[in-house]
């Protein structure tokens, strides 16, 4: 047994087992480090941020309305808000439908309240604060709202509306949010909580003949919508300008020096930025007026233009990265609530996305609808930065319980 211990002593087995635990514990303390954040998703989200703030500083040195600063002051505080949501457990918002439906309302109706709403192109959606003069549109964090609205909602069926009531139910106060915002007008953010909310309800498991009846009347009053508002003596449903705006996605040779001219001169911007592009800050069409709004709505026809075809390709590269990598942490939830969340923040940026870029190049029709994380606007980017703090926190809370 002496000898046993000689030539085994217990402290050089202990003294293997720490050296052999240093190790693992790193390993563990690494592996929880890569576990906090869903990198798959974070990564590219972050490259598209950094490749918008490059964009915009372009854009500064040619368009005086691009405030780089301020754009660079929507990224600090969005990725502030992104860390707190993402801390914040998002499933304490499942069963407060009633708050949310709210707060919605109250978002939607802000710019029109006397003293706070201000005025432009045509639309009232801007709000300025008293006293401190901050301005912000409150449409956009409403986006985010309605997610979890229709989330909280549709989860209650855990995968399957059995009842024709409940479908009802759920499209009827989706068309609360989309209304009020049509109030503004503000058609284009409409149709991003309509599609958003939309694709919720579809995936909270109705049956396909109710939401094919549903589509089919969605189109059949958008129909009479346009046709009224062409019509003399009917309702106008429809601004003048927006109306203009269908028109000439249609026939963009109509009216090339007033309704077209946008379409046009995008159209342009994009096709000369050739393979490689024309550089920073040396973008003829968007960069010296002939585009107007370049820096905003038509963001990508300017990023297109000094950038080129490789540059516009490795920016829808990482849309999609970012956008599959959200799709892929829903196919692995099993709580229905989080993957109607997930399902409303992938449908936000992708319509976004169609939309926007859709518009520069002449195949979808004209909307004032901001690029995510690449097109001027602080509450924009606040927006889709607080988009990323959803999932990441859908990530933080997927095995813990509620």
């Amino acid at each position: 047994m002496a000898e046993l211990t000689g030539s085994q002593p217990a402290g050089s087995l202990t003294s293997l087992l720490g050296r052999e635990s240093v190790p693992t514990t790193q390993k563990r303390h690494r592996g929880g480090w890569r576990q906090a954040f869903y990198w798959q998703q974070l990564l590219p989200a972050l490259l598209l941020i950094a490749y918008g703030a490059v964009v915009i500083w372009s854009a500064s040195l040619n368009i005086s309305s691009a405030n780089f600063p301020r754009h660079m002051m929507g990224i600090v505080i969005g990725l502030a808000a992104a860390l707190f949501m993402r801390s914040y457990d998002y499933r304490a918002l499942a069963n407060m439908s009633t708050a949310l439906l709210v707060l919605d309302a109250v978002l939607m109706v802000m710019p029109r309240i006397p003293g706070l709403g201000l005025s432009a192109m045509g639309m009232t959606g801007v709000v300025r604060i008293p006293i401190i003069g901050f301005t912000f549109q409150p449409s956009e964090p409403a986006k985010i709202v309605t997610i979890f609205l229709m989330a909280s909602l549709g989860a209650q069926f855990n995968g399957k509306i059995e009842n024709l009531k409940d479908y009802v139910r759920l499209c009827a106060i989706l068309t609360v949010p989309f209304l009020l915002i049509l109030v503004q007008p503000d058609l284009g953010t409409g149709l991003i909580i309509l599609v958003t909310g939309a694709a919720i309800i579809i995936v909270a498991g109705p049956r396909p003949s109710w939401v094919l009846v549903t589509i089919g009347l969605i189109v059949g009053l958008a129909a009479l919508a346009i046709v009224t508002s062409m019509t003399p003596g009917l309702p106008h449903v429809l601004k003048e300008y927006q109306l203009n705006r269908l028109i000439v996605f249609v026939d963009p040779s109509v009216d090339p020096g007033g309704s077209g001219y946008n379409l046009q001169q995008a159209k342009i911007a994009v096709g000369s930025g050739g393979l490689l592009g024309k550089g920073i800050g040396n973008a003829s069409q968007s960069g010296t007026g002939f585009l107007p709004e370049a820096h905003t709505d038509f963001v990508f026809a300017l990023l297109a233009e000094e950038f080129g075809f490789v540059g516009a390709a490795g920016l829808l590269a990482l849309f999609a990265w970012t956008i599959f990598a959200t799709i892929s942490l829903a196919q692995r939830i099993e709580q229905p609530f989080a993957k109607l969340v997930l399902t409303g923040v992938v449908t936000m940026w992708s319509f976004q996305i169609l939309q926007e870029v859709g518009m520069c190049m002449g195949i979808m029709p004209i909307t004032g609808i901001p690029l995510p994380f690449i097109s001027f606007g602080l509450t924009s980017m606040v927006t889709h930065c607080l988009a990323i703090g959803v999932v990441q926190s859908v990530w933080l809370h997927r095995s813990k319980p509620a």
